[in-house]
């Protein structure tokens, strides 16, 4: 057998032993040692989750937990920052890695009220966060003409439970702003006469639409945590971000819900890895729906990807089981997909070729 068949064997074999060996669990965070993450993929912020289940973001950073996996907790949750690392915690113990509890990190939206903003921050550290991600792409709520037209409010029994404390107009709690609060408020939010949805007039009226990158050094005033930023789509933007000392960069288009025609999350990996040169980590979030979504995102220059709406309908359908069904799905068809282009580590598949219509696969200059 020659010395190229020995070796083709061997990597047959390894393709079969998938490892993910890519990053700790702190490493990609603030280069802290940690057991490996079960897989380059981490939970997005998504706001609300107990209009998709009773449970909402409890059962989220539970199934998250359990997977080993990280999960970004949004300032717009429907469970306090607190609850929800209790119970990540918790799930870990139940499932032995108690020790090596998968990150949580605390999306935030900076609002006017600078001391409310502050205080969130220091919520999340003293709660064990282990990162500060600031969108930055929603000066303004995009125009979601569907919430507009149906007046947009959380239903009774439910409310932003980060929020509670931040002053509104009207005297209202922001909480109960948005459509479920006190018991004495609730009826009359929901079933609101104004018209619109009661989201976005909650944006506009708190949030900070004259940010600019001078926040990163005050944000430093008020946490020990490291900061990233999420909603980049420019290698400029990008650039000015690590000048401002970030630790981490999120590409987003948010979902594709804020400025109409931004480009797909996915096509500004490449210009903004190479801007970037790993001083960074960077992930992209957005449009990722099946393991080979992935090994795509890696191929690109990615270091991991966020996932949202694939493990919020797993979550949707059956809980905290739902969501872990989910999140077992893409991590086996990511392996399976890493197995199928000859990938044994992660660290293979940035060698992974991406062809676009029309393109052929070319000699390596390496062979």
């Amino acid at each position: 057998m020659t010395a190229t068949r020995v070796r083709e064997k061997e990597r047959e074999r390894e393709a079969g032993q998938v490892t993910f060996s890519f990053h700790s669990f702190h490493s990609w965070i603030e280069n802290k040692p940690g057991r490996p993450l079960a897989a380059p993929i981490a939970i997005a912020p998504m706001a609300m989750m107990r209009l998709a289940h009773p449970d909402g973001e409890l059962a989220m950073a539970s199934a998250a937990a359990r997977a080993g996996l990280p999960m970004v907790v949004s300032t717009m949750g429907t469970a306090a920052l607190e609850d929800v690392a209790d119970a990540a915690k918790a799930a870990a113990a139940a499932a032995g890695t108690a020790t090596a509890t998968p990150p949580l990190l605390f999306q935030l939206y900076v609002t006017r009220d600078r001391a409310f903003t502050a205080s969130l921050v220091q919520r999340a550290e003293a709660a064990g966060f282990a990162a500060i991600v600031v969108t930055v792409d929603v000066p303004v709520l995009g125009k979601r003409e569907a919430d507009e037209r149906l007046g947009f409010a959380l239903p009774p029994g439910l409310r932003l439970a980060n929020l509670e404390g931040l002053a509104d107009d009207g005297d209202e709690s922001a909480g109960s702003a948005a459509g479920g609060a006190a018991a004495s408020t609730t009826a009359s939010v929901a079933t609101a006469a104004s018209p619109g949805s009661r989201l976005a007039a909650l944006f506009q009226r708190n949030i900070d639409a004259s940010l600019t990158w001078t926040f990163v050094a005050w944000l430093r005033t008020v946490t020990r945590l490291p900061i990233w930023v999420k909603g980049v789509l420019a290698p400029d933007d990008a650039l000015l971000a690590l000048r401002a000392g970030v630790g981490g960069l999120i590409i987003s288009n948010h979902g594709g819900r804020q400025l109409d025609g931004a480009p797909a999350a996915a096509d500004c990996v490449r210009p903004i890895a190479a801007a970037v040169r790993r001083r960074i980590p960077v992930w992209v979030d957005g449009g990722v729906r099946r393991g080979a979504d992935v090994l795509r995102a890696l191929a690109l220059g990615a270091d991991g990807v966020l996932v949202g709406r694939p493990i919020l309908y797993g979550l949707a359908l059956g809980g905290v089981g739902g969501a872990g069904a989910a999140l077992d799905l893409l991590t086996g068809e990511l392996r399976r997909s890493m197995a199928l282009a000859g990938c044994p580590t992660l660290a293979d598949a940035r060698r992974v070729v991406l062809l676009g219509p029309g393109e052929t696969p070319e000699v390596s200059s390496r062979l």
